[in-house]
């Protein structure tokens, strides 16, 4: 295979017939076109999106999805090192001047991320996850490009004020934050990746449009979205040990405004508070909410760091490296301002969300 940008791309694209429509997204000021060889896909991803979905305009960035069988190559793919706690193989990468070439270990779907061309290949209407990722990608490249920073973080705008939700993975954040969208009042606006920056004195917080994914032990107890699974399906998981329940992986999408209401997405808010989730499932000690000065306690902001990924491409063309360090006074800065509680001992969802709106909101 040959490894200069203008043939790698030749060979994603494979002469694919793109399709005469595409589709326009307008998220922030940043306008995006998607184009495929696939009319499915593009139904699907334009259904995906319906809450950013514009008319045709001239785009800031342009993607292309090409549905094709996974595609040989006979490079050496170099593994992406995955963060703390997280464990196998997921994306391997290859640099090649003005691009990377990102594999995805276990489907096969290969991206091409340069300046000049953005391009997702294999089968991606039984991957589209992936492609969707690839899109939210570039919505992250445009923030991050622009000083904005990257938390790994659900959050939500309750009296028009943004709150984040920060926890180690498996810590339970998008199942306190889909508890408090129970509430008619709170609205959504992130589950997994939260921008945030410093602007005229007011720490601003910006999401991405990608709905909720969440693992059956959120769904079995939540009422309102028990009709993403069978009724005997929800019977099997609740005989599961607690524990295994808890650690269950198998990712379900939650259409917000199908299932919340419309008008319960919000792309940006002003920042009012930081909730980090550092409590245990098993733990013998009650809950416990207290404020916390994040600047003595920096061991917390590891549960709100993210790094960038391999898809992230500087301004100056160059790209993320996996062993590139986290620069914590810059998230300091950004947060100084911005009130930060520690929810400690056993967790608690429903008693936190009372915490939430009594206090923390207030």
């Amino acid at each position: 295979m040959e490894t200069d940008l203008d043939s790698v791309a030749r060979l994603l694209h494979n002469n694919a017939l793109l399709c005469d429509d595409a589709l326009y997204l307008s998220i922030g000021n940043c306008k995006l076109r998607v184009r495929s060889n696939s009319a499915q896909l593009l139904d699907g991803l334009r259904g995906y999106f319906t809450h950013v979905v514009s008319a045709a305009q001239s785009p800031d960035i342009d993607v292309i999805a090409v549905e094709r069988d996974v595609v040989d190559t006979d490079v050496n793919f170099v593994d992406w090192k995955r963060e703390a706690g997280k464990t196998g193989r997921k994306d391997a990468c290859l640099d090649i001047p003005a691009g990377r070439l990102v594999r995805k270990v276990r489907t096969g779907m290969l991206f091409l991320q340069s300046e000049k061309y953005r391009i997702a290949a294999g089968p991606c209407v039984e991957y589209d996850n992936q492609v969707i990722n690839f899109i939210n990608a570039q919505y992250m490249n445009w923030l991050q490009q622009r000083s904005w920073l990257i938390c790994h973080v659900a959050a939500l705008v309750y009296q028009g004020r943004g709150f984040a939700i920060a926890g180690h993975s498996g810590g339970g954040k998008s199942t306190l934050m889909l508890n408090l969208l129970d509430h008619d009042s709170v609205s959504y606006i992130t589950n997994d990746r939260l921008f945030i920056k410093k602007r005229t004195g007011e720490t601003r917080a910006v999401g991405i449009p990608k709905l909720p994914r969440i693992n059956p032990g959120t769904i079995v107890h939540n009422p309102r979205l028990q009709q993403l699974i069978e009724p005997q399906q929800r019977a099997s998981l609740l005989a599961l040990p607690p524990q295994e329940l808890w650690e269950l992986e198998d990712k379900y999408d939650v259409d917000v405004e199908t299932i919340y209401g419309a008008g319960r997405i919000v792309q940006e808010a002003p920042l009012s508070a930081f909730l980090i989730l550092n409590w245990q499932r098993d733990a013998d000690a009650a809950l416990q909410l207290a404020a916390v000065d994040l600047a003595s306690r920096r061991d917390l902001l590891a549960a709100i760091m993210k790094s960038p990924g391999p898809f992230y491409q500087y301004a100056d063309g160059s790209f993320f490296q996996d062993d590139t360090c986290f620069d914590e006074q810059v998230y300091l800065d950004a947060l100084d301002g911005v009130s930060i509680y520690e929810a400690r001992g056993r967790a608690d969802f429903d008693g936190l969300t009372r915490l939430f709106l009594d206090e923390v909101s207030g």
